[in-house]
C-alpha cells in the first residue's frame, strides 16, 4: 500500500506512527507545529477525534481503509471488539516479522512476505496478510538468509524486546506464536475503542 509522506501524515495526526518519525528530529518538528499552531486550532468533534484514532491505527499497520474496514467489521460481532482487532492486527505475517525483529519494519516485513524470504510451518508463503495463531512458527527461508535484507537480523534478533506471546530462536532465525496479543489502550499511540465506536456510527 503507497502511504504518501509519512512526516507530513505524522504532523497532521499529531502521532510518531512511522517508524522513521520516532526520531527526535520528528519531535522537535511536532512541538515546533503545535507551539505554532497553539490558540488557533479549533477543537475537534468526537467525530473528528474518532476519524484521527481510526487512520492512527491503520497508518501504524500500513494497511488499505477496504482492508482496515474489514478487519474492524470482523470484530464487532465479539463481545471485546477492540482487543479482537488488536489481536487481527497483530496476528498478521508481516507484523509478526517486524516484531519478531526479522525486519526492520512492518513495511519491510511485508516486502519480505510478498517476496517469499519467509517461511511459516516449514513452507513458504508470500502473502503478508496471513494471520498466524497460538502455534505457528515462522522463519526465514534458507535460500533467502544471504539477501541483504538479513544482513543484520540475528543482532537485530538479540536486541529487540518481543511481545510475550511470541518467542524467538536466534540461532534458527525462527520466531513461535506461544499465546495471543493483548490491548492495553495507553501502550500504543492509537485507540482502538474510539476506533471501534467509529464504525459503529454507520
Amino acid at each position: 500500500m503507497k502511504i504518501g509522506p509519512k512526516y507530513k501524515i505524522a504532523r497532521r495526526l499529531g502521532s510518531p506512527i512511522f517508524e522513521k518519525t520516532q526520531s527526535p528530529k520528528y519531535a522537535l518538528s511536532l512541538s515546533r507545529k503545535e507551539k505554532n499552531a497553539k490558540g488557533r486550532m479549533k477543537p475537534k468533534s468526537e467525530f473528528g477525534k474518532q476519524l484521527i484514532e481510526k487512520q492512527k491505527a491503520r497508518f501504524t499497520y500500513g494497511i488499505s481503509e477496504k482492508q482496515f474496514s474489514k478487519y474492524v467489521k470482523g470484530s464487532l460481532s465479539s463481545n471485546e471488539p477492540g482487543q479482537k482487532l488488536f489481536q487481527t492486527l497483530e496476528s498478521r505475517l508481516d507484523n509478526v516479522l517486524y516484531r519478531a525483529g526479522m525486519a526492520k519494519t512492518r513495511a519491510q516485513g511485508r516486502q519480505i512476505a510478498s517476496h517469499g524470504h519467509s517461511m511459516v510451518n516449514g513452507k513458504r508463503v508470500t502473502i503478508p496478510s496471513i494471520l498466524l495463531g497460538e502455534g505457528d512458527v515462522v522463519s526465514i527461508r534458507g535460500g533467502s538468509e544471504g539477501s541483504p535484507l538479513f544482513s543484520e537480523v540475528s543482532e537485530r534478533m538479540l536486541a529487540i524486546t518481543v511481545p510475550p506471546w511470541v518467542t524467538v530462536d536466534t540461532a534458527k532465525k525462527e520466531a513461535k506464536i506461544v499465546g495471543n496479543p493483548n490491548y492495553v489502550t495507553n501502550e500504543h499511540t492509537f485507540d482502538l475503542g474510539a476506533v471501534i465506536e467509529f464504525y459503529s456510527r454507520s
